[in-house]
């Protein structure tokens, strides 16, 4: 035999055991994913306790312990405005037991605004279920002449450059949502930046700017005493909240600024793990005490698929980098 063929064969041996083992570690991953889970899941939060992302997360995931039969645990690891906890879990085994609780800021914004990202939010990433949209509204004063969009639009061209609105800090959602608007309106409004919404509501309540996007629960007491008008909500829906008040998106259609939560693991997450995950949450949002918690804090319940989910993300991805880039902040 030539020293050719005795490659050859050596060789083919090679191919046929390789095989082998691929399909052995497939059958066996097959096998441990179909078992999942059989221990303790830990969802990362990327922000401190006792925040906003607690009160969506914490009754869901009592609800999912109780479904998958393991606990799933909520363990904090906050900084960077949520990107060090992202790139913990887009770093993880991809096994299903460690879990993001993602959130619009690290996964959508930061990306458009910090340089040197550590993670890909498409690539590193499966998306399992958007939980929740968090609208902001659109609120002015009431004693100016404005009681809906098209009159906030004329009175913002009329008086160019004046019709201030305050954020809580440059590069937030709330900033955003008035650069996003003051573009596709071709107005010029004054951006005013705070460190809260505390004190925008305090400037906006004693006559100092004029207008600002905020959180709808958080808005729901002035609105209610007529200390602020509301002009529009700045989700693509409605919200159950104030099912009167129009989407901005209805005058101007594809205006979106959704603050979301929702849920990911690591890219390369059995599909069949993915899809037990999705399928159990959005059961927990069909029940009545979690829509009631939930929309309490002024949220809306989605319970997205995989896929519109990632949709979501990647329309959010190019939204933010064009509200950015029209604001003229620079990536820090």
């Amino acid at each position: 035999m030539t020293t050719c063929a005795v490659g050859l064969n050596r060789l083919e041996k090679y191919l046929v055991d390789l095989t082998k083992v691929l399909i052995a570690a497939a059958v066996t991953t097959s096998a441990w994913a179909n078992d999942y889970p059989t221990r303790t899941i830990t969802m990362i939060n990327p922000w401190t306790a006792g925040g906003p992302a607690d009160t969506v997360a914490r009754p869901i995931l009592q609800k999912l312990s109780e479904a998958l039969k393991q606990p799933v645990v909520l363990e904090n690891k906050a900084g960077a405005n949520g990107v060090i906890g992202a790139n913990y879990v887009a770093r993880a085994t991809p096994d299903g037991y460690t879990l993001l609780f993602s959130h619009v800021g690290p996964i959508t914004i930061s990306p458009a605004v910090q340089k040197d990202m550590p993670f890909d939010s498409v690539r590193d990433f499966a998306p399992i279920t958007q939980i929740v949209s968090a609208p902001t509204v659109l609120v002015v004063r009431p004693d100016l002449p404005i009681h809906n969009l098209k009159e906030f639009v004329e009175y913002a061209r009329a008086n160019p450059g004046k019709l201030s609105y305050g954020s809580v800090g440059t590069g937030s959602t709330t900033h955003l949502a008035g650069e996003i608007l003051a573009t596709m309106a071709n107005v010029n409004m004054l951006h005013v930046p705070y460190k809260g919404a505390a004190p925008v509501m305090t400037d906006l309540l004693g006559g100092q700017i004029n207008c600002t996007f905020l959180n709808i629960a958080a808005l729901m007491p002035y609105i209610k005493s007529g200390q602020v008008r509301p002009i529009g909500v700045s989700t693509v829906k409605r919200s159950p909240l104030l099912p009167e008040l129009p989407a901005v998106a209805e005058t101007y259609p594809g205006f979106e600024v959704n603050s979301w939560y929702g849920m990911m693991a690591p890219a390369k997450t059995p599909a069949n793990v993915v899809n037990l995950l999705q399928k159990e949450v959005a059961k927990i949002l069909q029940m009545p005490e979690i829509i009631q918690t939930l929309q309490a804090a002024g949220l809306s319940v989605e319970g997205t698929t995989p896929e519109q989910y990632a949709e979501q993300i990647k329309r959010d991805l190019s939204r933010w980098e064009t509200a950015v880039s029209k604001a003229g902040i620079q990536k820090q």
